[in-house]
């Protein structure tokens, strides 16, 4: 059963999960967050490209990945074809250039969809976290009628609070989309 603290950490969790989500849709600019989780095989293990690079957007439809280590760009170039992003990347020397194409009207639509799902993911992990909430102050013998009401009511108003939060993140995220 979920306290109320309980209930609101969970639901500022979902909500930053779906900003970490929201950060990996294309919106047809150059985001380097795009790329940053990409796994590549580097020194026999499995690491995050932000973990052996350093990568930057120097124009809007341009990404620039430069290893720390010169030897791994060959790697970081196969490892972003492999992770399916519709990338073409470019190895020069100790660089690999992303350049971004532009977003047809279909992708920005398939774009959209997916930020919606999230979104509507994320509502609805906050309105589980408000159910085991409410179910733990119904169980709860020692609060008066009265004090479960007033609890339920702040149960309530954090969930209206984190799903106003999840919908603005998705609605600015869609807005990025459109705007390109």
């Amino acid at each position: 059963m979920l306290k109320k603290g309980e209930a609101e950490e969970r639901m500022k969790a979902a909500v930053e999960y779906l900003d970490n989500e929201l950060k990996n849709i294309r919106t047809g600019r150059a985001n380097p967050a795009m790329v940053e989780n990409v796994k590549v095989e580097v020194y026999g293990t499995q690491m995050r490209i932000l973990d052996v690079a350093t990568i930057s957007a120097p124009e809007p439809m341009q990404i620039l990945i430069v290893p720390f280590d010169a030897q791994n760009t060959g790697a970081v170039g196969k490892a972003i074809e492999k992770a399916n992003l519709g990338f073409n990347p470019i190895v020069e020397g100790n660089a690999v250039r992303i350049n971004i194409p532009p977003m047809d009207g279909q992708m920005r639509e398939k774009m959209k969809k997916i930020v919606h799902d999230l979104c509507e993911q994320t509502k609805i992990k906050i309105r589980q976290a408000r159910k085991e909430a409410n179910d733990a102050i119904k169980n709860d013998k020692d609060l008066s009628e009265d004090e479960r009401k007033g609890e339920e009511n702040t149960v309530q108003e954090l969930t209206d609070k984190y799903c106003a939060q999840a919908d603005r993140h998705a609605e600015k995220k869609e807005e990025e989309i459109s705007s390109i």
